[in-house]
């Protein structure tokens, strides 16, 4: 039997993905993991609009094979994978910014293998539910073109301790 994601599937409009993306300061060449990859409208608009590698964690198999089928027709496979997994448990420390739209309670489990994986200077963006115990470096209510506002937070791990970053 599949295991029950955490969070439901909601996809985020592509004018909030790239608003994320924006926010991040996503460059030629980072990294960019998605936690709970749903449809895989992030990493593919990572990858052709930001020219970045990205890579999905999604639970549920029937998304996994929906966006690996994308990644075909699009030909990304040299710029974007998706990892058939639970993300509490895939190793994300090659990560330059991490995208995730989970609820807060999610975000609240999530944040210590955040801050354990995570390295300094790499960014967190959230759309709609904050981090707790995290002050963001930016936040910004987002207005669509079609009138809805989303709230969107920017975290940047910060340097490790003892150093002089």
């Amino acid at each position: 039997m599949e295991p029950v994601p955490d969070v439901p599937f909601v996809p985020t409009s592509e004018e909030v993905v790239r608003r994320m993306l924006q926010i991040a300061k996503v460059k030629p060449g980072d990294t960019v993991f998605d936690l709970g990859a749903g449809d895989g409208r992030i990493l593919i608009i990572a990858a052709i609009e930001f020219n970045a590698k990205a890579i999905g964690i999604e639970i549920k198999k029937d998304f996994v094979l929906n966006i690996k089928k994308k990644i075909r027709a699009l030909e990304l496979e040299d710029r974007v994978s998706i990892i058939h997994g639970n993300f509490f448990e895939v190793n994300i420390s090659k990560a330059d910014v991490v995208t995730m739209f989970l609820l807060e309670s999610v975000n609240e489990r999530i944040r210590p293998k955040l801050e354990r994986e995570l390295k300094p200077g790499a960014r967190v963006v959230s759309h709609e539910f904050k981090v707790s115990e995290w002050k963001p470096n930016y936040f910004e209510k987002f207005t669509c073109s079609d009138g809805s506002t989303h709230d969107l937070y920017l975290y940047v791990m910060p340097p490790e301790k003892g150093s002089k970053k």
